[in-house]
């Protein structure tokens, strides 16, 4: 497809690597691909998608539709089986996918409004994120994704690692991402963050670009918690985190100590990848500062 349009977002992230640079290399032929499978109109890309190709599009009997490339990546590898198990509940409705291409046929939010953008407090987002997080953990776990317990065993081992070399006491963290992950086995969303909250239309709201796993749903809480405005601009960061984690919690029916466990753990990981995959130091020890925050509400 020639003069297809790559957002700069996609040749600052994966474009900075050797296999991304190779995809972008490789989108005309996907997306022309695509757009002549599955007869697609496009329009011109959005631009905020950090490891996916996304457009607008239309079919010929006037569906309103998303088409989805995504950079080829484990955290993206089972999106389409979750969409699936969802059935379009909480989620936009998959209507098809090519495995080989990594390409989705999705269903169009609209107005497709993110939650960071949405009116109301704090509370009111949160309410409306709870309502999307116990749709999709109710679904019935048939489908085949990455358990949560090993992938974050996996992910306590490179903690561990990182904080011996960085000087960074993280046992603790650690020590919680071996233990939290295997006390239930929902099939958790995994990257739960406001951005990828969109409004449906009437007071509804759909979850996209899952990262799904089984396991805890206490997990998915986290971003939503730091993220839905930011907590560590308050006086008291403390005092917010813990309303607002009672408030899910109640809401979810979930015990409060794990969700700031949880909080605490990804946070702490969060930061050393920040400082080795980044080399960003001073970002790594903000974070560290946040973590702390999420610690003293486990005392």
């Amino acid at each position: 497809m020639a003069g297809l349009v790559v957002p700069a977002i996609l040749r600052d992230g994966p474009g900075r690597t050797s296999a991304g640079r190779e995809w972008i290399g490789r989108l005309p032929e996907l997306v022309e691909r695509a757009a002549r499978r599955w007869d697609v109109a496009l329009d011109d890309p959005f631009t905020s998608g950090a490891a996916s190709w996304c457009a607008p599009g239309s079919l010929p009997d006037g569906r309103a539709v998303v088409l989805k490339i995504s950079f080829p990546h484990d955290e993206a590898r089972h999106e389409a089986a979750a969409l699936r198990a969802w059935h379009g509940h909480g989620v936009p409705e998959l209507f098809d996918s090519d495995d080989d291409d990594w390409a989705l046929l999705l269903d169009r939010v609209a107005p497709g409004t993110p939650l960071t953008a949405a009116p109301g407090t704090a509370q009111e987002r949160l309410t409306a994120a709870a309502e999307v997080a116990r749709t999709l953990w109710s679904a019935p776990v048939r489908v085949v994704v990455p358990a949560l317990r090993e992938v974050c065993e996996g992910w306590a081992d490179l903690l561990r690692e990182r904080g011996s070399r960085h000087g960074v006491d993280v046992r603790v963290a650690a020590d919680l991402l071996r233990s939290l992950p295997g006390h239930a086995d929902a099939l958790v969303h995994g990257d739960l963050n406001p951005g990828n909250l969109l409004a449906a239309g009437d007071d509804r709201w759909v979850a996209i670009d899952p990262k799904p796993m089984r396991g805890d749903p206490a997990y998915d809480l986290w971003p939503l918690l730091e993220q839905v405005d930011d907590p560590f601009e308050h006086p008291d960061p403390a005092a917010v985190l813990g309303e607002r984690i009672g408030l899910l919690a109640g809401l979810l029916d979930l015990d409060a100590d794990r969700v700031a466990a949880w909080g605490f753990a990804r946070c702490t990981e969060s930061a050393l990848w920040v400082w080795d995959q980044l080399h960003d130091e001073a970002g790594a020890r903000r974070i560290l500062g946040q973590a702390d925050v999420w610690r003293r509400l486990l005392d």
